[in-house]
């Protein structure tokens, strides 16, 4: 397995983040339109609609545990430590984010969210343990 493998799951991710921009502005838009709020309350968003408040929640999360993932998976490649286990727990990492996505935009149910968040979280600490393990014990060749 190449090491660059390592870069499709954080092209995944920032795939997206463009995608929920694109759902927040389409939330907004529609709020807009249907008179909850006017093209002026997004100057300084100090009051979000409800349509779109969630999406921009979501959207700060994923600026938030996910740049943490970007680091090591960028430091995994620089030491030569993107791994088939490593790429394979990179993935399941985005799948938790497409997941807690689905259910912060839609209904937003905690109950959900929390559990899908707790298991993305952990996989990306996986991922610092492993880049820790791989620099204190480089493997043998």
């Amino acid at each position: 397995m190449s090491q660059t493998a390592i870069f499709w799951p954080m092209i995944a991710l920032t795939f997206l983040i463009y995608c929920v921009y694109a759902v927040l502005m389409l939330r907004r838009r529609q709020a807009v339109l249907s008179g909850q709020a006017s093209a002026r309350d997004f100057k300084v968003p100090l009051k979000e609609p409800e349509a779109s408040v969630a999406t921009v929640r979501n959207l700060i999360n994923l600026y938030e545990l996910p740049m943490l993932f970007y680091v090591v998976c960028l430091a995994l490649y620089a030491v030569n430590g993107a791994t088939l286990v490593a790429v394979i727990i990179a993935w399941c990492f985005v799948a938790m984010r497409v997941a807690h996505t689905c259910v912060h935009i839609t209904s937003n149910r905690l109950r959900l969210r929390q559990p899908i968040f707790v298991l993305g979280f952990i996989l990306n600490g996986a991922l610092w343990v492993m880049l820790a393990l791989h620099l204190a014990v480089p493997p043998v060749v």
